[in-house]
């Protein structure tokens, strides 16, 4: 399965971008799409994830009130909308999925068995 981000950028802060991943395959049953993010010279960490059959959510508490996930299951797409957004929102920004990962991994790079690229996203004061 092949995931391609796309929509970075360089913004203000306080404004707006909106990151988009487009699956190859549709082979996610039960599973999750997520986003991770990296700083310079810092781990990946969670952002968001959606479950894949279902409404649920889950936000990171950073970004909770500023950012939205959604999907689109026909295209097997999902969307991050970033609102005010802040200069610690920096990073390169990771898709991920799974096709069967638990709750308790979805936080964890370690559930997820595909990955993007990455795209970057720069936030400047």
């Amino acid at each position: 399965v092949e995931l391609v981000e796309s929509g970075g950028g360089l913004v203000q802060a306080g404004e707006s971008l909106t990151l988009s991943c487009a699956a190859s395959e549709r082979t996610f049953g039960d599973g999750a799409m997520a986003w991770f993010r990296q700083a310079p010279g810092k781990e990946r960490e969670f952002v968001v994830a959606i479950r894949w059959n279902s409404a649920a959510t889950y936000y990171a508490e950073s970004v909770t009130g500023r950012f939205s996930i959604s999907k689109d299951r026909a295209k097997v797409t999902t969307t991050l909308q970033m609102n005010n957004l802040k200069p610690e929102d920096t990073g390169v920004y990771y898709c991920a999925a799974d096709p069967a990962i638990s709750t308790a991994m979805l936080f964890d790079t370690r559930g997820y068995s595909y990955w993007g690229r990455g795209t970057q996203v720069a936030v400047s004061s």
